[in-house]
């Protein structure tokens, strides 16, 4: 019985996470209230509250389905990997940006995330923790790029965090451009093309 109780509860959750997905990408964040939420999954506000302490709670739970699977194989080094790590940045941005552009899930979060959320508010606390996770990002990334300036793939005089900045910056830019117009390029093809060009200009003349 427990055990059947723990499942509809987690089926609950989902639902809910559901729901808050469909109806923030509707009306925004920001003009979306609980009840609404509530009334779109078929629960009463009461349900939601079990499972969350607020709005933001639940916006960060909705981020989180889809954000944590991305970012646990892009952050996973293998040996292969501190050999060409390059290779890594390139493929963990292939990744990205592709299921961006072809699942329509990722596509709806990532909307949301970058066209409608105003950080005011209940809404202020997942500001910082945003900013945390995009630092565990830029952390993650800087430390390929360290391996592969320890190996000569890029210049010594390479300023990493900077180079860092710069390509989550290209990346984001390429995405958040992308996003508020699907039909104007091909987000993969275009985001791969302009991260080897950044990337060529870090790299050693030995490198190719």
């Amino acid at each position: 019985m427990a055990r059947r109780t723990k499942e509809e509860a987690l089926a609950t959750r989902e639902l809910i996470l559901d729901a808050a997905e469909r109806v923030f990408h509707q009306r925004g964040v920001s003009r979306t209230s609980l009840q609404e939420i509530a009334k779109d999954a078929g629960l009463t506000r009461g349900a939601i509250y079990w499972h969350f302490e607020n709005k933001g709670e639940l916006f960060h739970a909705m981020m989180e389905r889809v954000t944590l699977p991305m970012m646990a194989r892009m952050t996973e080094i293998t040996p292969d990997d501190e050999a060409r790590p390059l290779d890594k940045i390139r493929r963990n941005t292939a990744t990205a940006l592709r299921q961006v552009a072809s699942d329509a899930q990722v596509r709806r979060v990532f909307e949301i995330a970058m066209q409608k959320v105003e950080y005011v508010d209940e809404m202020q606390e997942m500001q910082q923790r945003k900013i945390s996770g995009r630092n565990e990002c830029m952390d993650d990334m800087q430390r390929l790029l360290q391996i592969a300036q320890q190996r000569g793939h890029i210049k010594a005089d390479a300023h990493l965090r900077n180079a860092t900045i710069g390509l989550f910056a290209l990346v984001g830019g390429i995405k958040y451009n992308w996003l508020l117009d699907p039909e104007a390029f091909d987000l993969e093809a275009v985001g791969l093309a302009t991260l080897d060009a950044y990337l060529a200009g870090l790299k050693t003349s030995s490198v190719v």
